[in-house]
């Protein structure tokens, strides 16, 4: 997994190829990838929400999340995580014949698994939520990731890519941002500040 990673990160293009070859169905794909990378932004953020705590400012002081909120907060964004990468699959999939593109539906799941490697792995920073803007950015390498790996996945015509490739990435975002404000929604219902 860790060679994965790193090829996926420095040298997708190479890469790419080698995931479309490799004869792994959509449950290996999930219960020996996604779900195990997936756990790092919300491990990592539940140390940092409980342990570390957030600033909003130098009047406010630092804050931190009670272990339980946290926790559930956690669970709840792991969960929708995983059932986004579901629906992303499902959506390219679906998107395919409109765009020239050939349907194959682990292929689809491979490409928006993969190419969630560095919102995965830029998670570890979650640990120190004040670098949440930096997560933020590292994870914006997964749209190239989306970009140069859908042609090989998914075999796109050259006249089509842009064209699969932007209307893909809009439904993700809004996947993305409903999974962020129902984990955010779930933590403000939850969350009673406590000043350290």
């Amino acid at each position: 997994m860790i060679q994965r990673i790193k090829d996926i990160l420095f040298k997708p293009k190479d890469t790419w190829p080698q995931i479309k070859a490799e004869a792994t169905g959509i449950g290996q794909v999930f219960t020996g990838y996604a779900m195990i990378l997936a756990a790092l932004p919300a491990v990592c953020g539940f140390l940092g929400f409980t342990l570390v705590g957030q600033s909003f400012g130098p009047i406010t002081g630092f804050f931190r999340i009670p272990f339980m909120y946290a926790l559930v907060w956690a669970i709840v964004w792991y969960v929708l995580i995983l059932v986004a990468l579901y629906i992303e699959g499902l959506v390219i999939n679906a998107l395919a014949p409109s765009f020239g593109s050939k349907q194959n539906l682990v292929n689809a799941y491979k490409l928006a698994v993969y190419a969630s490697t560095p919102m995965f792995v830029a998670g570890i920073l979650n640990i120190i939520p004040a670098l949440g803007i930096l997560v933020f950015l590292i994870s914006l390498y997964s749209f190239y990731l989306l970009f140069i790996g859908m042609p090989v996945m998914m075999e796109t015509p050259k006249e089509k890519h842009v064209g699969y490739y932007v209307v893909s990435l809009i439904i993700m975002l809004i996947i993305y941002f409903i999974v962020g404000g129902i984990s955010s929604a779930v933590m403000t219902a939850m969350w009673r500040p406590t000043l350290f």
